[in-house]
């Protein structure tokens, strides 16, 4: 299995998954710690990706999502976004609702 049918297998078989520079227990950036803040917040259960132990897994993850930066929110395998649009969907509650419906 490439890396890049990797990446899809596990966005496909995780109903939440973040990939983020560290982990959930470790985040090694503000914008990856911000994300598991809100993920902590919602008590979401999701599969963390440290991209920083590969760096082809953030070339690959770039190409199939075609969204440049990290982290990288997944639900139901459709691309939620990154950082700044998890805090505006968090903020408008939007968010919940999302993961209301992961794994459905």
């Amino acid at each position: 299995m490439t890396l890049s049918e990797q990446i899809q297998d596990d966005i496909k078989s995780n109903s939440v998954i973040v990939y983020m520079k560290g982990t959930k227990l470790m985040p090694m950036c503000g914008f990856s710690s911000t994300m598991v803040n809100i993920m902590n917040m919602h008590g979401v259960e999701y599969k963390d990706v440290n991209v920083l132990e590969d760096p082809e897994i953030r070339v690959q993850l770039s190409a199939f999502s075609n969204w440049p930066t990290i982290p990288q929110l997944f639900v139901n395998g459709e691309l939620v976004g990154g950082c700044d649009i998890a805090i505006e969907l968090h903020n408008s509650g939007e968010l919940e609702k999302i993961f209301a419906n992961a794994g459905k």
